[in-house]
């Protein structure tokens, strides 16, 4: 099975973003603005829009599920308050559980969370107790960054988070790290803001002792881990320099990193550098890169053609491919096994 854990609803059908702006739209009357019951969306709309993109990609590049949250630009959690964002993520969860009920073998889901800048995070908890207990979801996206491209919040070490990774160490899920659309113009949201929260997510986790509070804590890194691969010398100099454990005790019991990097060189980098356990298939797919590359003329995006030419051996690819998704998503595999497979 070739499962793949970063796949985002980029597809949804406009009646989602014509709700949204009008909700943005009314954000000084909120009362005028529209209820979650106007969206209107139906089964055979959802259907449309899966069958035809995503689903329709995953026969083509032979991938058989995936893990799918709302789409990440459209967190927007720096807009409006808590009360607005805590709207915008159950409509979204929802879109994305319906998704999973019409396409049970292909598609399963990880939660956006109702995060606001300067809000506890624990106000997030409820609506993601309710997309792991009433949806079956397998995990959440934790924004590092509700601010936007500001950084405003404490770094993830800090016990500012400590309510949320509570909950993540109860429901034994991993938060994937990512943050959403920068409303700061030095930093381009999917070329600069991502790739530098990726980094930036790492090194907070190597300068502190997260992991000492929390053993079991897992983040799963996007995008290949930005910087990090490439940069692996650097980060072990610093944690040597800082008197922390080896990188491979001091974080790589806890973080894992996914294939989102669009090119043969860097994927074969980051397969090198990164042990295998630690790298997890994912796509991202008709997400920040969905051209054709000149150079290869195969779609950016479709990675499962980078590890197949990796210099790997076919039990390290059923890893990447498989085996570690479920070690890393355990409500994940349990749905498997539940399922016969």
């Amino acid at each position: 099975m070739i499962i793949d854990i970063h796949g985002h609803y980029t597809t949804a059908p406009k009646a989602l973003e014509d709700w949204r702006k009008r909700q943005i739209d009314n954000l000084s009357t909120p009362e005028l603005g529209p209820k979650s019951s106007e969206l209107k969306i139906s089964d055979d709309e959802l259907r449309d829009t899966i069958e035809s993109n995503q689903l329709r990609l995953m026969k083509q590049r032979g991938s058989d599920l995936t893990i799918f949250s709302p789409r990440a630009s459209f967190m927007a959690h720096h807009i409006g308050d808590f009360n607005t964002s805590s709207t915008w993520a159950a409509i979204c969860n929802e879109l994305c559980y319906r998704v999973s009920q019409l396409f049970p073998d292909n598609f399963i889901g990880a939660a956006m969370l109702p995060q606001s800048p300067g809000v506890d995070p624990a106000t997030s908890i409820p609506e993601l107790e309710r997309c792991i207990k009433d949806y079956g979801f397998v995990g959440i996206n934790l924004n590092p960054d509700p601010s936007g491209g500001h950084w405003t919040s404490p770094p993830l070490s800090d016990r500012h988070w400590y309510p949320i990774y509570e909950k993540m160490v109860e429901y034994d899920i991993p938060a994937m790290v990512h943050v959403s659309t920068s409303c700061n113009c030095a930093f381009h949201t999917t070329g600069a803001h991502y790739l530098n929260a990726d980094t930036t997510a790492f090194m907070q986790c190597l300068t502190s002792d997260l992991f000492t509070d929390f053993p079991t804590l897992r983040f799963v890194i996007p995008h290949g881990g930005g910087a990090v691969p490439y940069h692996w010398g650097r980060f072990r100099g610093l944690a040597q320099e800082m008197k922390k454990p080896l990188l491979k005790d001091h974080l790589l019991n806890n973080i894992f990193f996914d294939t989102c990097v669009y090119h043969q060189p860097g994927i074969d980098l980051l397969t090198k550098v990164i042990p295998v356990d630690n790298v997890l298939f994912a796509s991202e797919m008709i997400g920040a890169v969905r051209g054709i590359d000149p150079e290869t003329g195969h779609y950016y995006d479709d990675t499962k053609r980078y590890i197949e030419a990796a210099a790997l051996t076919d039990a390290e690819r059923q890893q990447i491919f498989e085996g570690n998704a479920r070690r890393v998503y355990p409500r994940l595999d349990a749905a498997l096994k539940a399922r016969g497979l």
